[in-house]
């Protein structure tokens, strides 16, 4: 089997469970690529599979059967555009803070490789954002699993977002910024927002003000076959327009469109681990004490 491998850098109480990890994968004669910023990390603190190689951002992955994300959900959202429009099933392997998409532990990693082995896992598809611009701003790397978000850049004055849906107008928003979200992100900074909660595999986007100045003014939920398009105006001559993590400066005259990617990202999913299931641990939805004891968490 052929796996690649992105992560951040580990506490060292999580070193002995990525050690494991890659001693099993050596005893399993896995083919080994990882990235190469981890893999600086990675020296003179775990003993690597003989034959392992490192790749960098613009190298193909093509032929990698899965991607293994060790970290937090940050990171899993960089792995996302390493693995672009391949759509290789990703693994997370929480490291971090929350883990919400990250979902395996540490304790965890030797039963998720054996079940990778095996075929018992599901796979969930995820929708991905796309974000244009003219002039271009994001590059290749115009799509992410969370949200978009055009924001105040450096003054205290809110900002005027202009919105409009497949063309037509819908609103004005005097705010700090605008959030788009996913599915995936309506738990991310729409949810801070007041945005709902979707699942997964509902095909919509959350549009949702940051900070609105109309208090009438709610986060709404559109089709994501929809184009939803922008245009800023404020006492400032730049912006901070946002896609996950990646963030950038641009003047006001810049034009903005979003939709829907034309592919996924594959999240592996193993049987013990559902959204649901994970909103509820992560969340901590049903901590009642009036709930039936015999309901799984």
């Amino acid at each position: 089997m052929k796996i690649a491998i992105l992560g951040k850098p580990f506490d060292d109480e999580a070193a002995p469970a990525i050690q494991a990890l890659f001693d099993d994968l050596a005893a399993r004669r896995a083919e080994v690529r990882i990235g190469e910023a981890f893999r600086t990390f990675l020296n003179n603190r775990i003993r690597l599979p003989e034959g392992t190689t490192e790749f960098r951002r613009g190298d193909s992955l093509r032929g990698v059967q899965f991607v293994l994300s060790i970290g937090g959900d940050g990171t899993l959202l960089d792995t996302v555009t390493y693995v672009g429009s391949l759509q290789i099933p990703i693994l997370g392997i929480h490291t971090g803070r929350l883990g919400f998409l990250a979902t395996i532990t540490p304790d965890r990693i030797a039963q998720a490789i054996d079940s990778l082995y095996k075929g018992h896992f599901n796979i969930e598809e995820r929708s991905l954002i796309r974000v244009d611009t003219d002039p271009d701003v994001f590059g290749s790397l115009n799509f992410g699993l969370n949200e978009f978000s055009v924001l105040k850049r450096d003054t205290s004055s809110m900002i005027v977002v202009h919105t409009y849906i497949d063309g037509e107008y819908l609103n004005s928003y005097w705010a700090d910024g605008l959030v788009v979200a996913t599915p995936t992100g309506s738990t991310g900074y729409s949810l801070s927002c007041g945005g709902p909660v979707m699942l997964p595999q509902t095909n919509n986007f959350i549009i949702a003000p940051v900070c609105p100045h109309n208090l009438n003014v709610r986060p709404l939920v559109v089709s994501d076959q929809s184009v939803i398009s922008f245009e800023i105006e404020g006492r400032s001559t730049s912006y901070m327009l946002a896609l996950d993590s990646r963030s950038l400066p641009v003047e006001a005259s810049v034009q903005i469109a979003v939709r829907r990617e034309a592919f996924n990202a594959r999240l592996v999913k193993l049987n013990h681990v559902n959204f649901l299931s994970t909103l509820r641990s992560k969340l901590n939805w049903g901590l009642d004490r009036r709930n039936p004891a015999g309901i799984q968490s």
